[in-house]
């Protein structure tokens, strides 16, 4: 009877050890709305979310977006949920143009402020102020500042309340190259400022 059980227990592991392995499914996501694809038609950036597919999946993109692929969606709908979906689209895809345009006109009226300012002793630290209107993470950054200076830097309040990166060191030019070439913040959009002179022209 034991050695049954015990042949019926070892022809069941052998069962299992020899069942083939299924290897994980990949899940894509769109690089541009986070959605899967297959998702991608039901929102604002369709177009932008197919050129990024067909550029970085293309066997995917042929089986989404082919010509045939394209006939069969459009076979199982009637005429009028057609014009209605190319409707919705359309105005989804003017929305998103809307959004995309503020946002570029808040940028272009944004300024990151670099301040120059003298501690005790002639010491000096460098305050960047505004980093978060661009989409930027002021962490990130100032944490970024710290390894490409090998300095302190770190996230502080100013007197207003509000957030900047305070760097220690005499760094306003080396940041505002930093700011135009990594982070593509035009030179326009940066102003400098040297609190010293201030401090020195008021007394």
């Amino acid at each position: 009877m034991a050695e049954a059980e015990s042949s019926a227990a070892g022809a069941a592991a052998g069962e299992q050890a020899a069942a083939p392995t299924v290897a994980p499914k990949e899940v894509v996501y769109c690089g541009v709305c986070g959605l899967p694809p297959e998702y991608c038609e039901f929102g604002a950036t369709v177009k932008k979310c197919m050129d990024w597919l067909e550029k970085n999946h293309p066997s995917l993109h042929q089986i989404l977006y082919s010509s045939e692929a394209l006939e069969t969606k459009m076979g199982t709908m009637s005429l009028a949920a057609h014009e209605k979906a190319e409707k919705d689209l359309a105005r989804k895809q003017q929305k998103e143009e809307l959004r995309q345009e503020r946002e570029a006109a808040k940028k272009k009226a944004s300024v990151v402020m670099i301040k120059r300012v003298e501690r005790t002793k002639r010491k000096f630290v460098t305050v960047v102020a505004g980093i978060e209107q661009f989409d930027l993470s002021i962490k990130t950054v100032a944490k970024d500042f710290g390894k490409k200076f090998a300095c302190g830097s770190s996230v502080t309040k100013s007197a207003a309340g509000t957030e900047e990166i305070t760097v220690q060191g005499d760094l306003s030019d080396e940041i505002l190259d930093e700011l135009t070439e990594k982070y593509n913040i035009d030179e326009d959009n940066i102003q400098q400022v040297d609190e010293s002179k201030k401090k020195k022209s008021a007394t």
